[in-house]
Parts: C-alpha cells; structure tokens; sequence
C-alpha cells in the first residue's frame, strides 16, 4: 500500500495508537512514513496534537496537520463555529498524493468516524480514499473498532458504509483490548471479522501508548499482524482469550 486511511467507529478509540504502532513497525523496517491528520479538533494553538503522538511513539516521520479548530466538534461545525476554512477531502487526498510521491507508506488518520463530516457540503474521510484513487494513488482502508459490547453493529455499520461507496475494508484493529475481557468482548473476537467481512489483524492493550518509544516497539510487532508487519494471529490471539463453557442451564 502507499496511502492508508485509518478511520473509526467512534471517536476516543485508539485510533491514534493503531496509526502510532504501524508507523512503528514500518519506520523500524527502514520506511519513510509520512502521517498526515487533516483535521484536528480539541487542541489549542501549540498544543500537541496526534500527530505529535505518532512521532512520540514511532520515532521520525513526516508530520502534517492542514486544519486545527480549538472546540471538540466535527471538523467541519469546528470550521464553522471558529470561521476558519474547512477541510475538503479533496484537499486531503491532494496533500496525501503529494506525500506519497516521497514517502513508502502516508497513513491518514480520520477525526471520530467515518462519516463525521469536515465540510457543510458533507464532505467525510471516506470521500478521501475515493478522491485518491482519481488521482490514481492506491489506497487501503483500515477500521479501528472498540473490543465490547455494541462494537458488533457500529462496526457493521461501517462496513456498509464503505461498501456502498465501492471501498473494500482491508481490515479491523481492536484500538483498546482490555486487560480482563469479559464475556462480550471475548465473544467479538469471532463476531467483528464476520459482520464486517473483513480480518481482524490486531489489538492493542489499553494503556499501551503510556509507553516510549523502545517499550512501544514490541507491543506494535506483537499486536498487528504481518498485513500490517507484526506477528500477531488471530487463531492464536482467540485460543489466548476463549469464550466461556456455556453453563448447562443457560439453555433451559
């Protein structure tokens, strides 16, 4: 791949620590990564902002942020509430082509989900991939999901989404797996790749990005798969985290 959109269910779901541990893995193999977030919404100006997290965690890669509003809202009632100029998925996907053409891999992380939209036209991230491939970038799409209860019909959701806009989703990553999972959660592991007909291909320990760069290293390889270049698997991860016995009187 040379473009990756990294896009959620949700806001707040590790998005940024899945973007994080695959630049990681590619910066260690000697890539140049670019990460480009093309709004960011919540930070004040100088703040930090995820792309700084990225950079924290992955070591040196290019860094871009088109848009900055200080409210935590959509991007694009952000724009509209502080009178700067939205971003456009067209602009974008101009930004990300631009990169791609200097760098191995450009990872695009989305603000919330995936429809959350940036512009009043509803202009959303999933409109970048498609404008990408006018521009005749290739461009993969991968979908950060919760571990939990209700992950199963968000991530369904989503999955539609891009299919009724001709995007394939690549994959899933479970952007926060918990330390005690609970029945739900063990479940998923099973039901997430069959409601989004498509593989899961990693998850993350929660807390894990309170790491630096070295520790993060090793978690990001042992928590993405070779789709993404760690070493997880699936099988095994589901052997790891069984579901429970079903008791003999639950079926009565």
């Amino acid at each position: 791949m040379r473009v990756l959109i990294i896009t959620g269910t949700g806001t707040e779901i590790g998005k940024t620590v899945v973007t994080a541990a695959i630049a990681s893995l590619a910066v260690a193999a000697g890539r140049r990564v670019a990460v480009l977030k093309p709004a960011q919404a919540g930070l004040a100006p100088g703040e930090l902002c995820d792309v700084d997290e990225v950079a924290r965690l992955a070591g040196p890669v290019t860094r871009r942020e088109l848009a900055r509003y200080s409210e935590p809202l959509a991007p694009a009632t952000g724009a509209r509430r502080s009178g700067l100029a939205p971003v456009r998925p067209r602009r974008a996907a101009e930004e990300a082509a631009r990169l791609a053409d200097g760098h191995d891999l450009v990872l695009v992380e989305g603000a919330g989900g995936l429809l959350v939209r940036y512009d009043l036209d509803g202009g959303t991230i999933a409109d970048v991939p498609v404008a990408l491939r006018g521009l005749g970038v290739d461009v993969s799409v991968l979908l950060v999901t919760t571990a939990g209860l209700g992950t199963l019909n968000t991530t369904a959701l989503t999955s539609e989404a891009l299919r009724t806009r001709g995007l394939p989703l690549d994959g899933l990553v479970i952007g926060r797996w918990p330390a005690a999972p609970d029945l739900a959660t063990r479940c998923n592991l099973t039901d997430l790749p069959a409601v989004a007909n498509a593989p899961l291909l990693g998850a993350l320990p929660e807390r894990c990005a309170k790491r630096d760069r070295k520790a993060f290293l090793p978690i990001a390889r042992a928590c993405l798969a070779p789709e993404l270049g760690g070493t997880w698997n699936h099988p095994e991860f589901v052997a790891q985290h069984p579901e429970p016995v079903k008791c003999e009187s639950d079926a009565l």
